[in-house]
């Protein structure tokens, strides 16, 4: 396999699977035929440039998506303060969340909800005291729902 082809292959893989590890990665090319070296797959991905992002548990997981910058902190903590002390309800229709907060606080809130870029979520649009969130499914809805309602 070519380096342009592995290249290929990594960004498929990538953007296919939740990938946390260069070992990992080693291990899904060689299940394509392409057997490679860790150091190898260190500069690929020095060169493909992606980034470790984090979901809702705290997974740590390989991203190509551009949307998700080097300084962009997983911040539980701050998400958390924000659902305390501004979020009144979160309800639910299939994949979409409507969340309400104190006058005021919505794009606040909004804003702290895209900075954790979760990966169930599409999307926010906020106004004054309510927040309409598109989550990729009804199963993620789902879990999101019940994340943002314990805090």
């Amino acid at each position: 396999m070519s380096k342009r082809e592995r290249l290929r292959a990594i960004k498929e893989i990538i953007n296919s699977k939740k990938i946390s590890s260069q070992e990992e990665l080693v291990n899904e090319l060689k299940n394509r035929g392409c057997i490679v070296t860790q150091a190898t797959i260190s500069r690929d991905l020095h060169e493909l440039g992606p980034v470790k992002v984090r979901n809702y548990r705290e997974e740590g997981y390989y991203c190509l998506d551009n949307r998700f910058r080097k300084d962009n902190i997983f911040d539980f903590e701050k998400f958390s303060s924000k659902f305390k002390n501004s979020v009144l309800s979160v309800s639910r229709a299939q994949n979409t969340l409507v969340i309400r907060t104190y006058p005021g606080e919505a794009q606040g809130t909004a804003a702290v909800i895209d900075g954790m870029n979760f990966i169930e979520i599409l999307g926010t649009v906020a106004g004054d005291d309510t927040i309409i969130c598109i989550a990729d499914n009804e199963k993620n809805a789902d879990k999101m729902q019940k994340l943002m309602e314990k805090q």
